[in-house]
């Protein structure tokens, strides 16, 4: 069955809100929608996460990534880039990327951040890179999503955005769960209308 990976890694729980809330829209798109995360990284060598996570989102296998039909990359935003569990999982896909698994699929980004201008729009066109290596289709968000015009938090053309606050103190806003709602919609449309080419 054709399924949108929602994969991302969320440090206190911001970015699993707008996961959710683009995996809501994914399926309001027509679309299942994969919920996944990734481990965190730990500078101990000998440590290891558990095969399943006590709680939330399954982890990400290469499998998931393979075969699904679009990808929603999310994770908080670490000084102007993704938090390095998510790149350290994405380093990890050179056989995918020999193999061209995801060439021609749509890929759009979801980012949070404590402070508003805490490096969201560098965090998302960062998370592009990798994708971009792998051949994946960009999308982001219109300005006809009217959301985006008025919004006082988190929102941008190149993907859905929170502003978090101090401590992880503000919940998604309306406007920011409308953003990552329509970013998901689109992208299991636009997957959608891929497949069948």
């Amino acid at each position: 069955m054709s399924y949108v990976l929602v994969l991302f890694y969320s440090h206190s729980g911001s970015t699993e809100a707008m996961a959710k809330q683009i995996a809501r829209g994914v399926e309001k798109g027509g679309m299942e929608a994969r919920l996944r995360t990734v481990p965190k990284v730990s500078t101990v060598c000998e440590a290891t996460e558990e095969a399943v996570p006590a709680s939330g989102a399954p982890y990400a296998t290469m499998d998931d990534l393979e075969n699904c039909s679009g990808l929603a990359l999310g994770s908080p935003a670490r000084f102007g880039n993704m938090a390095a569990p998510l790149k350290y999982f994405l380093d990890g896909t050179s056989a995918l990327w020999t193999g061209g698994a995801l060439r021609d699929k749509p890929a759009a980004l979801f980012t949070s951040s404590t402070s508003l201008h805490g490096g969201q729009e560098t965090t998302l066109l960062t998370m592009m890179l990798p994708l971009l290596h792998h051949g994946m289709a960009m999308i982001g968000i219109p300005y006809t999503e009217t959301e985006l015009m008025h919004t006082k938090g988190g929102g941008t053309p190149y993907g859905a955005s929170h502003h978090a606050g101090f401590e992880n103190s503000s919940e998604l806003s309306d406007d920011e769960s409308a953003l990552c709602r329509a970013l998901g919609e689109r992208l299991a449309k636009i997957a959608s209308r891929l497949e069948t080419e």
